[in-house]
Formats: structure tokens, C-alpha cells, sequence
């Protein structure tokens, strides 16, 4: 117990740049003799930035990055993949969204828009794919299930690391865990939930909070069960091996290395942009979500080390009073950040086992939805945020382009795994009820 505890603040007090990487900016590696490169700027302001391989196979793969605070142009590609595939002959591009943060508004029409100025520039693809990761694979599927005819069209998407699940849905499934950490472990700390004025001053008080429960067996069980309904694996350390299924201890001590980002994401750029608060808790059955997460028995276990009533808890989180939502904000995010999971292209979505940051109940929740013929989910046996190995990114694009070669699908090739993860929570996709 106390080596888990040892390893447990380790990790708690661990950088978090070591789990989310941060995205790329243009590469200064020379560029190859043969590859032409493009670039312009778009009718909203934003760049567009692009490569053409010497002998171009007519594929042109469009890039979308993951959240940051301010607008940038990002390798048109996933990092280290730049030259392996323009030597493969594909064409690449990215844009900068024009704009920074959580800008799902701004970085749909304008990855549209580089894709038309690529046509006009350079001459229109034979195939265009779409792909993009954790924040850009939202926008990556929201192409998917809105392109049409003409030169801005898509012919199918790659997801990786994704929040497909739609923003509404993972904000509220974290703010179940955050309202939960809070009443029942730091009241008093002065962590806000919604209308979050400054994320980093709140995440820091998380930090210190979560530390303070890895400290006790009556804080670890309740970040456990916090965890547990914000939809967190109780794998996350991406240099550590997946916990044995029946060592609660260290699954709470993976929750614990990515709590603060997982439960408690970045709010104030989204509520801004919404109009105000846009998640909420309101009729929602604690007992009941525990019991649909199918990990009851990992909680309870740690309660019964620290001498706790799971019952009691679950009881004093459903008499709490509840954190309503702004209508309006509701219906922006739904707008914006809210897939339907009726692409009208082929999607080949892929996650890690144990992500700490995207929940993988969100992939799992959009594969649900959506037809079987049109989306394909994969599954790599790994932890940490957007840490794929070359292999994975390759073999899920060549999954998409044998769908799209053959019109249906194939076994993929790489280092896929059979998974099947806990359940969403709190599913939100568009034209359907939320719960």
C-alpha cells in the first residue's frame, strides 16, 4: 500500500505535457527536392498551408489538430509522418481553423475552404480524406456528416484519439465526475464546476485537491468513484502496463495522473463562445450511472480499504442540490459540437485503450450509433492521449482507403486490438434525446 501510494503522487504531481503532447507547428526539416509546397490565406482570415508529393497518387489527406489557446499552422500531417507520406505520393493540408481554442465554429468552414483553395491552386484530388486528432478529429467527423458535392468535398475520415462523442455529452459525463469530487471530497476548496472564470487557477486547485486524496484510503476511493462517473479508464499512464483487473489501487492511481484534465477540461473558451453554462447534472440518478458504468465493484472495493458507505455517498451526491444549463448554450453546442453519427462517408476511428484525457467510451458511443457499414472502430492496446505509434496511423488510414477502395469493409492491418470499453454515461448526439 504504501509503494501505491508512492507511485500514486508521482503521477499525480507528473507534468502534464508528458500525456498530452502539444500540437505540431510547421516542421523546419528540410522539405524533400521533389515536393511543391502551397499555402494562402482563406476568405475568414485563417492560413492554409500544403504539400504535393513529386509524384502525387491523387490523394489529398487534409489534417485537423487538436485544441490550443491561439490560432496555429500545424504540420499538414501527425507528427514524424510528414515524409513518410509524401514519399508514399500523398498530398497534404492543413489550416489554423482561424482561430484558437475550442473553435469548432471557425474550424469547420475553414477546413472546407483550404480544401476548395487547394482544388483551385493545384487541381482537384482524385480522393479527399479527412483526418485529424482529439479536438480535430471533432472536426474531422463534423466533415464527414456534412460534406456535399462540389471542390470542398470529402471522401472519408480518419478519427484518432476522438472526442466523437460530441462536446456536450464529454462535458457533462466530467462534470458528473468534478460535481462529485467536489461535494464529496473537497467542498471547501473553492473548485468551481461551470462559469469558470480562469481554467488554470481552478485546475490548479484540482491538482492540489487530488493530491490531497492520493494522501488518504478515504480520498482515493471517493477520486475513484468520481473518476468512474466522468468516464476515466482505470488505465492512463502510457509508461506503465494496464493494471491488473482486480488491483484497484493502482487504477485509482492511473485516475489520479489525469484527473484535472480528464474532469475538469478547459471551460471558459467553450462557455464564452456558447453564451454560458452549457453542461448540466439535472435528473441524473448517481446510484444508477455506477451502476450502468459496470464498475461498481472496483469502487466499492476501495471504500470497503477505507472504511467507507459507498451507499451513503452515492445517497449525499443525490441530494446535492443540481447544476442546471443555459438553454441557448445548449443549443449552440449542438449545433457546433454535436455529431448525429450519420456520416455520409466512410469513418475509421481509432483509440487507445486507455486514454486519460478523451474518454473511450466516446468512440464507442459513436460506433453504437452509427450504421456498421460506414463507421469502422479500432482499437490499440496502449494508454496515454494521442500516442499512437506510426504503425496505427498508417493501418487506420490504409483501413479507410481499402473501405473506400472496395466498398466494404476489410481486415485492418496493425496493431489493433479487440476492446470493448465502459460505457458512455452521458450520451449526447444530435437529433437525439440526451441523458
Amino acid at each position: 500500500m504504501k509503494a501505491m501510494a508512492t507511485l500514486a503522487m508521482a503521477m499525480v504531481m507528473a507534468p502534464t505535457s508528458g500525456v498530452a503532447p502539444a500540437q505540431p507547428v510547421p516542421s523546419t526539416d528540410p522539405v524533400p527536392a521533389d515536393v511543391q509546397v502551397l499555402s494562402g490565406t482563406l476568405p475568414g482570415g485563417g492560413r492554409w498551408h500544403a504539400m504535393v508529393s513529386g509524384h502525387w497518387n491523387g490523394t489529398l489527406l487534409v489534417w485537423g489538430r487538436g485544441y490550443e489557446p491561439q490560432a496555429v499552422l500545424p504540420d499538414p500531417a501527425p507528427a514524424g509522418l510528414r515524409d513518410t507520406l509524401l514519399a508514399r505520393g500523398y498530398a497534404l493540408l492543413a489550416s489554423d481553423y482561424a482561430s484558437g481554442g475550442w473553435s469548432l465554429a471557425q474550424a469547420v468552414p475553414a477546413q472546407r475552404a483550404a480544401i476548395a483553395a487547394f482544388a483551385a491552386q493545384h487541381g482537384a484530388p482524385r480522393r479527399t480524406i479527412a483526418w485529424g486528432a482529439s479536438m480535430g478529429s471533432l472536426v474531422t467527423i463534423a466533415l464527414a456528416e456534412q460534406t456535399r458535392g462540389g471542390p470542398d468535398r470529402i471522401d472519408g475520415a480518419v478519427a484518432l484519439c476522438p472526442s466523437i462523442g460530441g462536446a456536450v455529452g464529454m462535458m457533462n459525463m466530467a462534470l458528473d465526475g468534478a460535481f462529485a469530487f467536489r461535494t464529496l471530497q473537497a467542498p471547501g476548496d473553492g473548485i468551481v464546476l461551470t462559469g469558470v472564470a480562469d481554467d488554470a487557477a481552478n485546475s490548479m486547485r484540482v491538482r492540489d485537491a487530488v493530491k490531497a486524496a492520493m494522501a488518504t484510503p478515504q480520498g482515493r476511493a471517493r477520486l475513484a468513484l468520481a473518476g468512474v462517473l466522468g468516464g476515466m479508464p482505470g488505465w492512463t499512464a502510457p509508461d506503465q502496463p494496464e493494471p491488473r483487473a482486480d488491483d484497484a489501487d493502482a487504477q485509482a492511481a492511473n485516475i489520479a495522473a489525469t484527473f484535472a484534465m480528464a474532469v475538469f477540461p478547459p471551460r471558459h473558451d467553450q462557455e464564452t463562445r456558447a453564451g454560458g453554462a452549457f453542461s448540466w447534472n439535472t435528473q441524473v440518478s448517481y446510484p444508477r450511472q455506477l451502476a450502468l458504468s459496470g464498475r461498481r465493484a472496483f469502487v466499492a472495493k476501495l471504500y470497503a480499504q477505507a472504511g467507507l458507505n459507498l451507499n451513503a455517498d452515492l445517497a449525499r451526491l443525490d441530494a446535492v442540490p443540481r447544476i442546471p444549463a443555459k438553454p441557448a448554450a445548449v443549443a449552440y453546442m449542438m449545433q457546433h459540437y454535436t455529431p448525429d453519427a450519420r456520416p455520409r462517408v466512410p469513418v475509421v476511428s481509432l483509440q487507445a485503450e486507455g486514454d486519460g484525457i478523451t474518454s473511450p467510451s466516446l468512440q464507442q458511443a459513436y460506433v453504437d450509433a452509427a450504421r456498421p457499414a460506414m463507421v469502422k472502430g479500432l482499437w490499440y492496446r496502449g494508454a496515454g492521449h494521442c500516442r499512437f505509434p506510426p504503425e496505427a496511423l498508417l493501418g487506420a488510414l490504409s483501413t479507410l482507403e481499402a473501405r473506400l477502395d472496395r466498398a466494404r469493409w476489410v481486415v485492418p492491418k496493425g496493431p489493433f486490438v479487440a476492446h470493448r470499453p465502459a460505457p458512455m454515461l452521458r450520451p449526447c448526439l444530435r437529433g437525439k434525446p440526451c441523458r
